[in-house]
């Protein structure tokens, strides 16, 4: 397919992708603007009619057009090339856009969305409440979305649920908003053993990649999120994270405070200049070890149930969640 031909097509896709909501051609055409792309509405209506053949988008009649499964399939297949380093860049982005306030607890979070099959819900949230209680997952709030409801941006389809976690990047929102700016480096696979962090065994650079590691780690069955939970020992899910060691003392004021809310993550906090977990901490800065937002997702895969992870997806009003003891399926 022709390169400006592609590009349109998934100008459209990020465009009804990130609505979250069918749209019609004009206001399509309109955003399409934003993309540097000035076509008519009759163009737009030729490619949606294209689109609509090939099973990317769906037709709704008057309400518009939405992305399909094979749409968002597409979307993240397409130019792959041009995403290295989107996570990084989506990283920085939703960092910024976060506008939770610590001191009054209230405003948006950055949250994960998972699907599955509603029949496994049940099940699925019996593992969930066993690595939210061994303290390994991001915090302890969650939120369920059930089938033909809303959960964020995320329609969800009529034979599916969705579980929304607190994503492990809201930190860096929080600490942003206190005046911290925190460089993420990498996700990995981070051994426990007897309880406590040890070692990274797999590393991906966010800067390097298109896909959320965990993500990766996840469908990949490399986790042992469950053994860590009944044995403290095994792989779970982390990122590193560097700040200026100046601040180094209202970090660790930060983090109490986030454990006492209900937003605790943070599972180590380094020494200035100094190695963490043998990962090279440069001059001036001090590293810290985050504990994965879907760790949860992991623990349920793990049980043989087959989940969709979505990291960082959307903003959420922290005042929406709710603790997981609270959670009734």
């Amino acid at each position: 397919m022709e390169i400006r031909h592609q590009q349109r097509i998934v100008s459209i896709l990020t465009i009804l992708n990130e609505a979250g909501r069918p749209l019609g051609g004009t206001r399509i055409a309109q955003k399409l603007q934003d993309f540097g792309f000035e076509l008519s509405q009759r163009t737009v209506r030729n490619y949606l009619m294209e689109m609509d053949q090939n099973g990317l988008t769906l037709n709704l009649g008057k309400k518009g057009r939405r992305i399909t499964p094979k749409g968002e399939e597409e979307l993240r297949s397409a130019f792959v090339i041009n995403k290295v380093g989107f996570i990084a860049s989506k990283i920085d982005a939703l960092t910024c856009q976060m506008d939770f306030s610590l001191r009054k607890q209230k405003g948006r979070i950055i949250l994960n969305i998972s699907t599955m099959d509603k029949q496994y819900l049940y099940k699925a949230n019996q593992q969930i409440q066993k690595v939210f209680r061994a303290g390994i997952g991001m915090g302890r709030f969650l939120v369920i979305g059930l089938p033909c409801a809303r959960l964020g941006t995320l329609q969800i389809d009529e034979s599916m649920a969705a579980i929304g976690t607190v994503c492990s990047v809201t930190i860096n929102g929080i600490l942003l908003s206190e005046g911290i700016p925190v460089t993420s480096r990498f996700g990995g696979l981070l051994e426990m053993a007897n309880g406590a962090p040890f070692r990274f065994t797999e590393i991906i650079h966010y800067d390097g990649s298109s896909i959320d590691p965990l993500e990766i780690f996840i469908k990949g069955g490399m986790t042992d999120v469950l053994q860590v939970v009944s044995t403290g020992n095994g792989r779970i899910g982390a990122s590193f994270r560097e700040f200026p060691s100046v601040v180094l003392p209202k970090v660790e004021k930060i983090k109490k405070r986030l454990d006492k809310i209900g937003l605790g993550g943070i599972l180590m906090i380094g020494k200035p200049g100094r190695p963490l977990l043998e990962i090279p901490v440069p001059e001036g800065r001090a590293g810290m070890i985050v504990s994965g937002g879907l760790n949860p997702m992991a623990a349920v895969e793990e049980a043989g149930i087959t989940t969709d992870n979505k990291a960082m997806k959307t903003l959420f009003g922290f005042d929406q969640l709710i603790p997981y003891w609270e959670v009734k399926v």
